[in-house]
């Protein structure tokens, strides 16, 4: 099953999910091996692999170290067009609709597109929607963009709805990497009960009672990766992935 359709069906069984981001540049091989054996044992679903600024040229070793220690799907959350590889299973096709950067809404994807059919792998079309957590993070000062301000639903919601009918697969709320909060509830209940496409949300989750929030206000996956990085075997890992699992069984 690809991945999209793998989100998509776990959206209509209401099956909450917690994705685990590894920014390549801040893991070693021995490291990447322990956190994504560590992960699927705790109960993750996917792995991202990705971030705003990545110097390092190892994706290709990273996700076959990744894929011979683990079965998880693993997906390219890419901060430009050299963050492609044929070795993942899909990746997250970004437009950033939070913004106005043309470059982030059709530039890159213009360069990225042959690259892309080379390589061969499942392509997820994803409006991507930063939005403010309380200080200018890598992915804000990368694109040159504002977020959207932390306590403007209604334009996280029209801005995500319009996303949808522009044929986007998929909706990514992000706090950004380093996120001093997380994206507040009542703009999650927003967007997510006005689209139909599975919802992604991450930045600033660091506890369990955080992530069940988030899931109960209508995210489909949660994604954490700065609150584990540091510690590849906190039990924060368990919690986040017992949180999903608690949201699925609630029938939220």
């Amino acid at each position: 099953m690809k991945v999209l359709e793998l989100m998509q069906e776990r959206k209509r069984a209401e099956i909450k999910s917690f994705a685990l981001l590894i920014d390549p540049d801040n893991v070693t091989l021995q490291g990447v091996k322990t956190q994504v054996c560590g992960a699927e044992e705790a109960g993750v679903h996917y792995i991202f692999l990705g971030g705003s600024l990545v110097v390092s040229d190892w994706l290709d070793e990273l996700i076959l170290e990744i894929k011979k220690n683990c079965s998880l799907p693993v997906v390219l959350f890419p901060g430009s067009i050299s963050q492609i590889s044929k070795e993942a299973d899909a990746i997250f096709f970004l437009s950033l609709i939070s913004g106005r950067n043309p470059e982030l809404l059709i530039g890159t994807h213009v360069l990225a597109a042959p690259l892309l059919k080379k390589a061969g792998i499942e392509v997820i079309p994803t409006g991507y929607m930063l939005v403010d957590s309380g200080r200018q993070t890598t992915a804000s000062y990368m694109s040159q963009t504002q977020p959207i301000p932390h306590d403007k639903d209604g334009i996280a919601k029209c801005t995500a709805m319009a996303g949808e009918m522009l044929g986007l697969r998929v909706i990514y709320m992000d706090g950004g990497s380093g996120a001093q909060k997380s994206i507040s509830t009542s703009m999650i209940y927003e967007v997510s009960e006005h689209i139909d496409i599975p919802l992604i949300v991450g930045g600033g989750i660091r506890s369990k009672s955080q992530a069940l929030e988030i899931l109960r206000s209508g995210a489909d996956i949660i994604v954490v990766g700065n609150a584990l990085e540091s510690n590849p075997g906190d039990p924060l890992l368990k919690e986040l992935a017992e949180a999903a699992f608690e949201a699925s069984a609630n029938k939220i």
